[in-house]
């Protein structure tokens, strides 16, 4: 079974999450062939860019909670994104929950169409945004951020550019990418190399300083009793023992 459709167009390889039967969800499989793509475009001299996208109406659910990959793969990946020396450039048509934010978050642009919608779920399965928070809170409003991990909000493409998870909220996707993909294609690659390592500062820090941390506060989440109570009512479509 493979997890990643791959194409290629004048130097920019596409990689599409493709995995419908649980929407696109981080299960161990896709995590490890995503990292193994990544690796493949950074050592193939032909590709300038990568765009990561999807197929189906969800980009991605967040983890696979039936089969959930290893937090430091996880982790590995989302840092692979970031410290690859080619741009990454997010293109979403769908949805958008819990830890498939942390991955487009990673990438260094993300464009989005009006269909797309946007929830840290993490609050109401007993978790938290943890290991999500290096790529993420470097990115995004402070107080749009302390909004929607607390609250669990769904919101729309407008409100995820404001909030800073999004370059840019368009009607045409495509149409928008062409511009900023012609441009990657423009660049040298010592140029786009140099010059993502620069605005990737910040993000690199937090995954050197905090990785461990939020790596031993995601697993103590997810082994105690609020997070089976949460993860066991989502599964059943029902309400947490703790909702009033």
């Amino acid at each position: 079974m493979t997890y990643i459709e791959v194409a290629q167009d004048r130097g920019v390889r596409t990689l599409a999450l493709d995995s419908p039967a649980n929407r696109n969800a981080l299960s161990a499989g896709l995590v490890g062939e995503l990292r193994e793509a990544l690796a493949g475009c950074a050592a193939d001299p032909d590709v300038r860019a990568v765009v990561l996208t999807h197929t189906g109406n969800t980009f991605c659910a967040g983890a696979d909670l039936k089969a959930p990959p290893d937090p430091a793969a996880f982790v590995a990946l989302m840092r692979a994104v970031v410290e690859l020396p080619k741009p990454v450039v997010a293109r979403v048509t769908g949805h958008v929950r819990a830890g498939g934010l942390g991955l487009l978050g990673a990438c260094d642009i993300a464009v989005a169409g009006p269909e797309s919608t946007y929830a840290f779920t993490e609050s109401r399965l007993g978790l938290a945004p943890a290991v999500i928070s290096m790529p993420l809170l470097p990115r995004m409003d402070p107080r749009a951020a302390a909004r929607y991990y607390l609250t669990g909000e769904r919101f729309g493409p407008a409100e995820a550019a404001r909030a800073g998870l999004l370059t840019e909220s368009a009607q045409d996707v495509d149409k928008a990418l062409d511009p900023i993909l012609e441009g990657l294609r423009r660049a040298s690659p010592g140029g786009l190399a140099a010059s993502k390592a620069l605005v990737t500062a910040t993000v690199v820090e937090m995954f050197d300083r905090w990785t461990e941390d939020l790596s031993a506060r995601s697993a103590a989440l997810f082994a105690s009793a609020e997070a089976k109570e949460g993860v066991t009512a989502f599964l059943e479509r029902r309400d947490p023992q703790w909702v009033r």
